[in-house]
């Protein structure tokens, strides 16, 4: 297994083939829909230097709010990604991202925009948001708590060995696109 340290090189990301299993640690932040709307709106100077050679996973966490003002994930599974394809590459290009995080992999625009840019998508296990939460020692900061709340809020926060598989790499290669050309092919097989 492969281990990243976050922020991250182009050249290391583009090392990353389909198929590989990473653990990532170091910073990196959330978002979902309306983050990335907000993101394409205008550049977002504020936001920038928490996105530039990490990534972004799309998570609407359950966040725990401590006595002393911090916070702590309770859960952090991934949510669908291909919500975010109208975005997600003009997200990477603009803030300089070095990968996403989410499930169910993403579309043809997305794969461009990681080839283009030097980013990968990367697949977190749905249904173990409590044991992914684990990973996530340290909130750093949230933007834009209040205006979006919790699950759509862009949390900054460390992960520590955060487990995920290279599902779409910088090359054009896709786990997703090969599963569903395999799915075709035996199906039309079972029709004959």
């Amino acid at each position: 297994m492969a281990e990243l340290k976050l922020p991250v090189s182009e050249e290391e990301i583009r090392k990353l083939k389909v198929g590989d299993f990473v653990e990532l640690s170091g910073r990196m932040i959330t978002g979902r829909d309306t983050a990335h709307h907000w993101l394409m709106q205008d550049v977002r100077e504020d936001v920038m230097p928490y996105m530039k050679d990490t990534v972004i996973y799309h998570c609407g966490p359950v966040v725990a709010k401590n006595d002393d003002g911090s916070y702590d994930f309770v859960a952090a599974g991934p949510t669908t990604s291909i919500r975010e394809e109208p975005y997600q590459a003009d997200v990477i290009g603009r803030y300089g991202l070095r990968g996403v995080i989410g499930k169910g992999g993403m579309g043809a625009k997305t794969l461009a925009g990681l080839a283009e840019h030097g980013a990968v998508y990367l697949h977190a296990i749905g249904g173990a948001a409590q044991v992914l939460a684990r990973a996530i020692p340290k909130v750093e900061r949230v933007f834009m708590l209040d205006e979006f709340g919790v699950p759509e809020a862009m949390w900054v926060i460390e992960v520590d060995r955060f487990p995920v598989v290279v599902s779409m790499d910088s090359h054009g290669g896709s786990l997703h696109d090969e599963v569903e050309g395999e799915s075709k092919r035996r199906l039309e097989e079972l029709l004959k």
